[in-house]
């Protein structure tokens, strides 16, 4: 029987209360409550697309700003998923999407490799969703690097529609990490790597 993927993380800050937990072989079930509707939103269609499941609370300062419950919860999930992956033997390591949005196209690529980078090329003329500026999103990003540590590159190749850019980059997120996630059988439980460490 397959070793379970799995992981749960707290994360208790004077900024932010955070509960997650996480099964990285789940089938795309999202339970997430941020108090952040458009944020919530983009975790949602994350997992779904992923094909992890996710819980999350999690509660912020976010009468002051939406900053560190967005930069926290990349944190604890990259965390999550760090743990869940353990020795990481057999692991496929790299995943890539280029995921569509109507006029939006986005381009992702992650190495779950143990090397923390971020690379995030995402700029529209109009960034706020509502009350909700989609370039906080780079935080997240940067947080689950660090935390994951991974290296992932999100790159807007064109879109401009704020809603349609965050949920491309969101799914097209999903599906990197599902697929540098999965287990390939040639690798035999072998580490993904001629180095013989991650």
């Amino acid at each position: 029987m397959a070793e379970q993927r799995v992981a749960e993380v707290k994360r208790d800050t004077r900024e932010t209360q955070i509960s997650l937990s996480l099964d990285i072989d789940g089938s795309g079930k999202a339970e997430v409550n941020t108090g952040i509707p458009f944020f919530d939103h983009m975790l949602t269609l994350m997992a779904a697309h992923g094909l992890f499941d996710l819980k999350l609370q999690a509660k912020g300062d976010i009468d002051v700003d939406y900053h560190h419950s967005v930069e926290d919860v990349g944190i604890a999930l990259g965390q999550a998923f760090k743990e869940a992956l353990g020795q990481k033997l057999g692991l496929a390591r790299y995943g890539f999407f280029f995921q569509p949005m109507d006029e939006t196209l986005a381009r992702v690529v992650v190495d779950m490799g143990g090397r923390a980078m971020l690379v995030y090329k995402v700029d529209t003329m109009v960034s706020f969703v509502r009350d909700f500026n989609i370039g906080l999103f780079r935080e997240f990003f940067q947080g689950f690097a660090n935390s994951a540590a991974a290296n992932v590159h999100i790159q807007l190749e064109y879109g401009q529609e704020p809603h349609h850019v965050a949920e491309a980059v969101f799914k097209g997120f999903g599906r990197a990490v599902d697929a540098a996630c999965r287990i390939d059988p040639r690798r035999q439980g072998s580490l993904p790597s001629t180095k013989g460490l991650l």
